[in-house]
C-alpha cells in the first residue's frame, strides 16, 4: 500500500533532520557521492547511508545511479524547492544570530531594484557598512511583484525601489530620487552629449527593453508618435546591466533606459546621454519601510540612505 501525504509528512517531521536536507541538496547539485562528501565534510559511506535512509523514509528513489554519478528523479525534483527554502531560512537565521552576538545592532534584510542598486546603493552601501561595521546588511535584488511578496511574507525589513502603484498596508514610501528615461550611448558615440531629433536617432540601432518594462512601453510610444521611419532594432533583448553596457559599446547602438540604471557608468565616462526634447519622467526611487515597529538597524539605514540621496539632489537635477 502506497503511503499517503499525511504519513510522509509525519515521517519527515518526526525523523527528518537538517543534515538529510543538506545531503539531498548537495547530491542534486554535484551529482556525485564523492564530491558531496568532500563538500560537506562527511565520509562517502555516511552520504550513501543518509540517502538510503531518506529513500526508505519516503519509499521512493530520489536519484538515478549511472556510470558518471547520480541524477535527480522526478520525486527528488519535487522535494528540492522546499528543501532549498528550508536551508535558506536556517542560513539567514544563523547569520542574524551571529550578528547579534557580535555587536547587538542586528541585521537589516534589504531588497533593491536594479535602478536603486545602480542609482544609489552601489555608492552608499559600502560607505554605510564602513561607518557601521557592527551591522550586517543582507542585500538581494528583486523587482515589482517579488518585492511585494517579500513584504507580505515578512522576508524583508527595507526596500529601495520605484514608487509602487499601491503601497502595502502598514508600510510607507519615502521619496529619495527623481528618475527619467534617457537615450544612452557609448561616450565615444558621435551624438554623445548632443541634442538630437528623432529623425537623426532613427538612423541608430536601438536596444529593446523586455516587453512590459517601463522603457519598452515608452519606446513603443515613441515608435508610433516620434520616429519618422522605424529604426533598426538590435536582435538581443536583455535586462542584464553587464550585457547592456557591452552592447552600447557597439558602433551606432543606443538604448532608451532609466537614467538611474546606468548613472554610475556615466560617472565613469563609459556611457553618455543623447539629449532629446521629449520629457520621459518615471516614478521616483525611494524607500518602502514599515510605518511603525521598524528595528533600530532598519531606521539607521533608512536615515543614512535618505541623507545620502538628499545630499546629491542638486547634482541629480542638474543632469
Amino acid at each position: 500500500m502506497e503511503p499517503t501525504a499525511t504519513v510522509l509528512l509525519n515521517r519527515l517531521t518526526s525523523r527528518g533532520r537538517l543534515r538529510h536536507v543538506q545531503v539531498l541538496l548537495k547530491l542534486a547539485e554535484l551529482g556525485s557521492v564523492l564530491r558531496t562528501a568532500d563538500a560537506i565534510g562527511m565520509t562517502q559511506s555516511s552520504v550513501t547511508q543518509t540517502l538510503a535512509y531518506l529513500e526508505r523514509l519516503l519509499e521512493v528513489d530520489l536519484f538515478q545511479r549511472h556510470a558518471r554519478g547520480m541524477r535527480p528523479t522526478a520525486a527528488c525534483l519535487a522535494v528540492i524547492p522546499a528543501a532549498r527554502q528550508m536551508m535558506q531560512g536556517v542560513t539567514q537565521s544563523a547569520e542574524q544570530i551571529a550578528t547579534l552576538h557580535r555587536a547587538g545592532e542586528g541585521t537589516v534584510r534589504l531588497i533593491g531594484s536594479a535602478s536603486a542598486l545602480s542609482g544609489l546603493l552601489v555608492h552608499t552601501l559600502p560607505a554605510f557598512t564602513s561607518r557601521y561595521p557592527q551591522m550586517q546588511v543582507q542585500l538581494r535584488e528583486a523587482e515589482g511583484a517579488d518585492q511585494l511578496m517579500a513584504i507580505a511574507s515578512s522576508e524583508v525589513d527595507l526596500v529601495v525601489c520605484r514608487r509602487p502603484a499601491v503601497v502595502p498596508e502598514g508600510w510607507v514610501f519615502r521619496k529619495l530620487l527623481d528618475d527619467r528615461l534617457a537615450v544612452l550611448c557609448a561616450s565615444t558615440h558621435p551624438l554623445a552629449g548632443r541634442l538630437a531629433g528623432w529623425k537623426t536617432l532613427a538612423a541608430s540601432t536601438w536596444l529593446l527593453a523586455p516587453a512590459g518594462s517601463l522603457a519598452r512601453v515608452q519606446f513603443d510610444h515613441l515608435l508610433d508618435k516620434c520616429f519618422p521611419t522605424p529604426p533598426r532594432l538590435h536582435p538581443l533583448i536583455t535586462r542584464s546591466n553587464i550585457l547592456l553596457l557591452r552592447l552600447l559599446q557597439e558602433p551606432g547602438v543606443v538604448g532608451l533606459l532609466p537614467l538611474s540604471l546606468m548613472r554610475h557608468l556615466m560617472r565613469g565616462d563609459q556611457l553618455a546621454e543623447i539629449r532629446t526634447r521629449e520629457r520621459m519622467p518615471l516614478e521616483p526611487i525611494g524607500l518602502l519601510l514599515p510605518a511603525a515597529g521598524a528595528g533600530r538597524g532598519t531606521v539607521r539605514l533608512a536615515e543614512y540612505l535618505g541623507d545620502a540621496a538628499h545630499g546629491s539632489t542638486d547634482s541629480h537635477r542638474a543632469e
